[in-house]
């Protein structure tokens, strides 16, 4: 094993140790192959009561990439990628700081775990559908979308858990996105990643 396949292993093992809120359903999925030597991707869902046939409230997408040529836009050797997505009460389709608020959820996400972190990008969008005709006893339904990617700050031997953490940040902010109140303090999730 390359010493840059070791290094990308431990934040591996650590991501597939992480334990997130037992709403949080995620597994692993096949990752982009073509935009680093080394990449793991994972699909979340936040599920409130965990039966397979409820429908989720929140979906998303956490993706790690890492290549030791350090690509100049990441501003380092690792990337993650995030999409995550939730249906919304209508009124937040009219709020003109939506998108603000999307964005601070992420930021914040990544701030109260601690985290070192650079070169943030990304979008969010609000879509209002309204619906006509012989559908117009359909209530509106608003979505709120963030597509994101920032380089995570990683200590040479402690990959495995800050990885983790960034895993971590990202069900946070999933789970803000589905409306979830934040876990009280000391209170410790006990799932963990399906493969």
């Amino acid at each position: 094993m390359t010493p840059d396949a070791g290094v990308f292993q431990r934040a591996l093992d650590g991501i597939r140790s992480v334990a997130l809120r037992p709403e949080m359903v995620i597994e692993e999925v096949p990752a982009p192959s073509r935009l680093a030597p080394h990449a793991v991707a994972l699909s979340g869902e936040v599920v409130p009561s965990r039966l397979e046939d409820e429908d989720p409230i929140a979906t998303g997408r956490f993706v790690v990439l890492h290549d030791p040529e350090g690509p100049e836009p990441w501003e380092g050797t690792w990337r993650a990628v995030t999409y995550a997505k939730a249906q919304m009460e209508p009124e937040v389709g009219h709020d003109p700081l939506a998108g603000q608020a999307g964005w601070s959820w992420l930021t914040d996400a990544l701030e109260q775990a601690g985290l070192g972190w650079t070169a943030a990008a990304g979008t969010v969008t609000c879509v209002t559908s309204e619906s006509f005709g012989a559908l117009a006893d359909r209530e509106p339904s608003v979505e709120l979308e963030i597509r994101a990617s920032w380089t995570p700050v990683l200590t040479d031997g402690d990959e495995a858990r800050e990885m983790a953490a960034h895993l971590g940040a990202w069900g946070d902010l999933l789970c803000t996105l589905a409306g979830l109140p934040p876990l009280p303090e000391g209170v410790v999730a006990l799932s963990g990643v399906r493969r």
